[in-house]
């Protein structure tokens, strides 16, 4: 096999997105030896993109580079659920308690608007990656399910949320958006668009070279100093120096424990008939999950195919990611027979692809921006795997506190968010592999005795306040 084919079955193996994209995923070149620019980017997925592509906007004077370890989508952009769901882990309270109840409601609905700024950019730029805001659907499949659900509305519309925004359904208007098994109510959650992750971090990425940026794949960042990058292939000077790198993180010297990777993986199915969907709904290609502890997600592609995920891969001691751990058979089969459980119609359909990725999460699990105008540095992320809608916010966040522009965003209580560093081995490992453990002893007590797991609600409360 050719070089370039080699390397593009390479990267096609990462994800059905991937292996479905219809260009060509041969990298783009690497960067020669020393350079200078206004602003280097470490990272081509979504932060990154985005932060070249407002920047460009903002100022079309402005030098920015951005650098690439493979290629852009290569990490989680490219291997994501596809749900641009307008929504931050840490919630509206914890932002909140950070600043007041109105910055936090101003941050939620910003969160909501980049649900729709990603259909306004990608019809302007002509990116075909099957935008399609059907909101999300999440059924309660048991008792304590269902009481969480309840629970949940009330609280976000007491903070300030609405029914347009978020409501409750009975069990019948829950199935009208998708008829799961075992359905008793459901919750209807409007901002979040379906995509197709990998067509939207590599169009984006087309639209970035378009405006101006410079984009070199195949080059290794090593470390951010102030006013500087370093890489294998060279260094690169700048005023400013912004990190997206997410769950790659760790790779970058003297931040291994900034922020923790946790894998999910994914599974996609065959293209399925009409009458597949005449069974279980899915019409308006909602993306859905049902409300249990250890966390699932999926959607009906533009293409008719299930995209269908979970988490559950154990946490690699030391923080280590290993290509290897992505095909992890025993999870994906988990996964497997959770979509079946789902829905009995879909037992017979080929099981095309399986995949995995990193996802990235702080230790206070609060997404954050931030910028450093003396020191030259800026970052975004800990999006706890709900990147793809915020990491555009963040993009124009970061565009505008490095040009200085005078807007709302830049006011907003994620940015200057700051968070300690995890624990050390081992007791990263065995805090992590323990909390994975009690949630999923949870999820087994709760559908076995239909009551409701005490010790895992303290532990979410208590992972919602570190």
């Amino acid at each position: 096999m050719p070089p370039g084919q080699a390397s593009d079955a390479r990267y096609r193996a990462r994800s059905m997105w991937l292996d479905t994209y219809p260009g060509s995923l041969g990298p783009r070149p690497a960067l020669e030896g020393d350079t200078d620019t206004d602003v280097a980017i470490v990272g081509g997925g979504f932060t990154g993109l985005w932060t070249a592509y407002y920047l460009r906007q903002l100022d079309p004077t402005l030098r920015v580079t951005v650098i690439e370890r493979d290629i852009c989508g290569f990490g989680a952009s490219g291997r994501n659920g596809g749900w641009a769901i307008g929504e931050l882990a840490a919630g509206i309270q914890k932002y909140a308690a950070l600043a007041d109840l109105p910055a936090s409601l101003r941050l939620a609905r910003a969160i909501f608007d980049s649900v729709d700024e990603i259909g306004r950019v990608t019809a302007a730029e002509g990116i075909e990656c099957g935008y399609h805001k059907g909101g999300v659907i999440r059924w309660a499949r048991n008792a304590p399910q269902a009481a969480r659900q309840a629970a949940q509305v009330a609280h976000e519309h007491e903070l300030g949320l609405n029914t347009d925004e978020i409501r409750l359904l009975s069990a019948e208007e829950a199935r009208e958006y998708g008829r799961a098994t075992g359905v008793l109510s459901g919750i209807f959650y409007a901002p979040c668009a379906a995509v197709d992750p990998a067509r939207l971090v590599r169009g984006l990425a087309e639209a970035v070279e378009r405006h101006g940026a410079k984009i070199h794949e195949q080059t290794a960042a090593v470390a951010i100093e102030s006013g500087r990058l370093l890489t294998d292939r060279g260094t690169v000077r700048a005023d400013v120096v912004v990190r997206a790198t997410e769950a790659y993180t760790r790779d970058l010297r003297g931040r291994k424990r900034q922020l923790l990777p946790i894998y999910s993986l994914m599974i996609g199915t065959e293209q399925l008939p009409r009458s597949v969907f005449d069974e279980i709904g899915l019409a308006d290609r909602p993306t859905f999950a049902d409300d249990r502890y250890m966390v699932i997600y999926g959607q009906r592609t533009a293409d008719d195919r299930i995209a269908f995920g979970g988490r559950g891969v154990p946490y690699l001691y030391g923080s280590r990611i290993s290509p290897s751990i992505e095909q992890h058979h025993r999870s994906h089969e988990r996964i497997h027979r959770t979509l079946v459980d789902l829905f009995p119609a879909l037992s017979k359909a080929q099981i095309t692809h399986r995949w995995g990725g990193v996802l990235a999460v702080p230790r206070n699990w609060t997404p954050f921006v931030h910028f450093d105008r003396a020191a030259g540095t800026a970052g975004a992320g800990g999006y706890v795997g709900e990147g793809v809608a915020p990491s555009n916010l963040a993009g124009r966040t970061l565009a505008d506190l490095i040009c200085g522009a005078d807007s709302e965003r830049v006011g907003l209580p994620w940015v200057g968010v700051r968070h300690r560093r995890w624990e050390p081995e081992p007791f990263r490992w065995l805090g992590v592999r323990g909390s994975r453990w009690l949630m999923a002893g949870a999820d087994m007590y709760e559908y076995r005795t239909n009551r409701e797991a005490r010790a895992a609600v303290a532990l979410a409360r208590k992972i919602r306040n570190d």
